[in-house]
């Protein structure tokens, strides 16, 4: 578990999570109807490489890739390959990348050209949840206010919440303890206790929660073959409120 306790630790993750940010900024940018998913991941080597950056993602546990690119009923750590995204498909993207030993980690899910209706209305939901997430975690506070937060926003809009993967502690290795599920009862759990760092990342099913690992034994979909929308920010918790690490345009964002 790590809580930042110095400027140099501090500025070492900003910098990880800027990479991250930009990371997924020029892979937005680049999703279009017949674009490979295989392509996305050059796109994020390319950048990670320019800022002398390595990815959290290739290797780590056999990991063939910079990035998880999740389509559709994939929910999470899809494997970039020669998939080319059509018009209606949605796309969720997940970057993780290490500065002088220090992670970072963020996702989106992005529309792929014109979508439907639900589907832009799940993605929308889900990031939502997330802005939620980070506005609950304050010092003083328990884990379960984050989960809390989540699961209350996405079960009101009628949407499930996957329970087997969840968000995490984040610093010296990409998954720390403490686990940060996106379900729960407020004031439960851990206490937030200042300089903390987290990756909170809801996972959102059009359809049931129940998820399955295809054969590639890495890419998790849905069981029902639902639509499913994640996205993830890296923060600190300070007493000021929680500090987006992995906020675009290099501007580390505190929640209102």
């Amino acid at each position: 578990m790590i809580q930042l306790k110095t400027p140099e630790q501090t500025a070492k993750m900003r910098a990880a999570g800027r990479v991250v940010a930009e990371t997924l900024v020029r892979c937005r940018e680049a999703v279009r109807p017949g674009i490979t998913t295989a392509e996305l991941d050059r796109i994020a080597a390319e950048v990670i490489r320019h800022h002398g950056a390595k990815s959290s993602f290739l290797g780590y546990y056999g990991y063939p890739a910079t990035i998880c690119t999740s389509v559709n009923e994939e929910i999470v750590h899809g494997i970039p390959g020669k998939r080319q995204l059509r018009e209606g498909d949605i796309v969720g993207i997940d970057a993780g990348a290490i500065v002088d030993e220090w992670h970072a980690d963020a996702a989106i899910t992005v529309p792929v050209g014109a979508v439907s209706a639900e589907a832009a209305r799940l993605i929308a939901v889900t990031e939502e949840a997330l802005r939620r997430g980070i506005a609950a975690a304050r010092v003083g506070g328990r884990l379960g206010d984050i989960g809390a937060a989540v699961q209350e926003h996405a079960e009101a809009h009628g949407y499930s919440v996957v329970r087997n993967y969840v968000g995490h502690g984040i610093g010296r290795a990409m998954h720390e303890e403490p686990q940060v599920p996106n379900y729960g009862t407020a004031d439960r759990g851990l206490q937030i206790r200042e300089g903390l760092c987290i990756a909170i990342e809801p996972m959102l099913n059009l359809g049931g929660a129940p998820t399955r690992v295809l054969d590639d034994h890495w890419t998790v979909v849905t069981a029902d073959r639902s639509l499913s929308a994640h996205f993830e920010h890296t923060l600190w918790c300070t007493t000021a409120g929680p500090v987006v690490l992995t906020a675009p345009e290099d501007k580390a964002a505190v929640a209102a």
